[in-house]
């Protein structure tokens, strides 16, 4: 009777306290980066596709210390997708019935909290540039960042979960830089 009454003790608060979930912040761009866009003279573009549109995925998944962080309503491939669409809507070129499109495939994506004093964010894309069906660039992008955590979970969690659009504000900004994306960005 005691051991039916333990397990079911425990059962219930397993099921009670669960593991949290947190939602990433709302993306906000590198204002300097959108302005040298706007400045660039390059034509406009669509976001086509954005891969992988599975929430399952791994790329999708992100785990803080046993907390699960989520992307609000979309997954994380469509949070990137969303601020570079955000980003080139700011800039003035964005443009949905555009031929050039450009495509994204989520090929990393983490935040790492395991560390003692300091957490770590690494994502990759793959990003295709096309022109009336044509591909003009497709090319992998990365972006790593370090950020001030701690072992104490209820202050390195919340720190991880802010770090997520600064880790996609350092992607785009990356790929706003390089010449080769400008070039395809530029072809007619």
């Amino acid at each position: 009777m005691r051991y039916t009454l333990s397990l079911l003790i425990l059962a219930v608060a397993a099921l009670t306290t669960g593991c949290a979930n947190f939602q990433a912040p709302s993306y906000s761009a590198d204002y300097a980066a959108v302005d040298a866009l706007k400045r660039s003279g390059l034509g406009k573009s669509k976001v086509g596709d954005v891969q992988p549109e599975q929430p399952t995925a791994k790329v999708n998944q992100i785990t803080l210390r046993g907390s699960s962080l989520t992307a609000g309503d979309t997954t994380f491939a469509g949070y990137v997708g969303r601020a570079l669409t955000s980003d080139l809507k700011e800039a003035g070129l964005y443009d949905a019935n555009a031929s050039r499109r450009i495509d994204l495939v989520l090929l990393q994506n983490d935040i790492d909290i395991s560390g003692f004093s300091e957490g770590r964010g690494i994502i990759e894309v793959q990003l295709t540039v096309s022109n009336a069906g044509k591909t003009v660039l497709q090319k992998n992008y990365s972006a790593n960042t370090k950020f001030e955590s701690s072992f104490a979970g209820h202050v390195a969690i919340p720190k991880g979960q802010t770090e997520y659009p600064n880790l996609v504000r350092e992607l785009l900004t990356g790929i706003y830089r390089d010449q080769a994306f400008l070039q395809a960005m530029r072809t007619q």
